[in-house]
């Protein structure tokens, strides 16, 4: 991870860590950057965006970079991030840009830049961009007259993609009763749209958006309004999305949360089952639940794991052609369909396995075990000095060798936040709370944690 960018992307609290000046100077390297990769045309970039406040003083300081380097900034206004992801693929855009923080709250927010084919760009690219932002700001030139870039509304383009997620399932939805939580985020005006031309029955929930109520007890960080809703209406499943609604939860009938293993697990397994689990694997990473590996070695599927974050996910897939693979957290990479993470889509494929196999979600989403998860994050002072503490790698390796087979421990930093994260598997939610408690108490000790 770099100065500014974590593992997605630029992201902080608005006007304090993340300025309209960074957001400004990034939008002129960008554009600055892909403009020298064309003598015929200008650079074409997308900008896509969330519905927090600072989101929209953030596409105009973006827009302003983009275009006074000479490159032509394409806004998609409020939209998912899935979505930007899209129109680089199949626009023939030389890069995209997402404005948001995903989950957090809507004071925080974020700038995250994807490549031509949908992904996020490459690390070296990143770090010209803070090293720019923290240098010369005049080694870049700025464009004249004419070579000046143009704002365009591109709003066809997310237009495009609802139609393109239309087309995904092989059947209707006729009268499945779908409720919907938007998290006041930007798929708050997409969701409804795709169900609707579906034949569901929808039911939509937080999807007022006001600039300052995303993510705010809804959406797939707060799961309780949902499994409420969902109960209360008789609805026969129910979907969760984040912010920028590239991660999806989903709610059984009965009201349990069915989390990103086992969505991954249903729908890899009904992948094997038609042929089209390529290399009989699926790719996690390092935080999914045991009960997943479990399950699916019963069914003769592979498993590998990645570093924590849906763009290694991402680059594994590619690499090695695999089709499916994803987070716990609801980041669910079909790569048939999508290079990145995309809410509905993975929703839309929930859906397909369910109405396929003629189950309810309970009994499908049920074939995979849980091994009871505890997962506590402690703020400190610095991440790599917590981590790389003697003592805390003493306590971890301890409890490493009391859980033995039983359990495993894996301790992270945040990408996004000054955390680190401790997560314990075991039998008993009672050894993953004592184990989880042991090694923060090293770390509080230490002098580690912030005040």
């Amino acid at each position: 991870m770099g100065k500014y960018f974590g593992t997605d992307g630029f992201r902080g609290e608005a006007n304090k860590v993340l300025t309209a000046s960074n957001a400004f100077l990034t939008g002129r390297y960008i554009g600055w950057y892909y403009s020298q990769k064309h003598e015929d045309h200008r650079a074409r970039i997308v900008i896509g965006k969330d519905t927090r406040r600072s989101s929209y003083t953030l596409e105009y300081a973006l827009s302003a970079g983009i275009t006074s380097s000479g490159a032509d900034a394409y806004l998609l206004h409020v939209t998912t991030t899935p979505s930007v992801s899209y129109c680089c693929r199949t626009d023939g855009f030389d890069c995209g840009v997402m404005i948001s923080a995903s989950h957090n709250p809507f004071y925080d927010n974020g700038i995250k830049i994807m490549r031509a084919n949908g992904q996020k760009i490459e690390p070296e690219i990143e770090e010209k961009i803070e090293a720019y932002i923290d240098g010369d700001h005049d080694s870049i030139p700025l464009a004249e007259r004419e070579n000046m870039g143009n704002v365009i509304d591109y709003a066809a383009g997310r237009n495009r993609y609802i139609g393109y997620l239309m087309t995904v399932p092989t059947r209707g939805f006729n009268g499945v009763k779908v409720g919907l939580d938007c998290a006041n985020g930007a798929s708050w005006n997409i969701a409804r749209a795709v169900y609707e031309a579906l034949g569901a029955k929808v039911y939509v929930i937080n999807n007022n958006p006001d600039g300052l109520n995303i993510n705010e007890n809804c959406g797939s960080t707060h799961l309780g309004t949902l499994q409420e809703y969902v109960k209360k209406n008789h609805l026969d499943i129910g979907f969760a999305f984040d912010g920028d609604a590239d991660r999806c939860l989903a709610v059984d009938e009965n009201g349990e949360v069915v989390d990103g293993d086992q969505i991954m697990y249903l729908c890899g397994k009904r992948m094997k089952e038609t042929g089209q689990l390529d290399g009989d694997t699926i790719v996690t990473t390092i935080m999914s639940n045991m009960g997943l590996y479990k399950a699916c070695e019963a069914l003769g599927i592979h498993t590998e794991k990645t570093d924590v974050g849906d763009k290694y996910v991402a680059e594994n897939m590619l690499k090695n052609g695999y089709s499916i693979g994803g987070e716990q957290s609801g980041h669910i990479i079909f790569l048939k369909y999508a290079t990145t993470g995309d809410g509905i889509l993975t929703s839309l494929m929930v859906m397909m396995t369910m109405l396929e196999k003629k189950l309810p979600l309970s009994m499908l989403a049920g074939e995979m075990k849980h091994y009871p998860q505890c997962l506590k994050n402690v703020v400190v002072k610095d991440k790599k000095a917590a981590q790389e503490d003697p003592e805390v790698r003493k306590a971890v390796k301890a409890a490493a060798d009391q859980l033995g087979e039983n359990g495993r421990i894996l301790v992270r930093p945040s990408g996004t936040e000054p955390k680190i994260r401790v997560m314990v598997e075991a039998l008993t939610d009672e050894i993953c709370v004592k184990t989880v408690d042991q090694v923060i108490d090293v770390i509080k000790e230490r002098g580690l944690a912030a005040q």
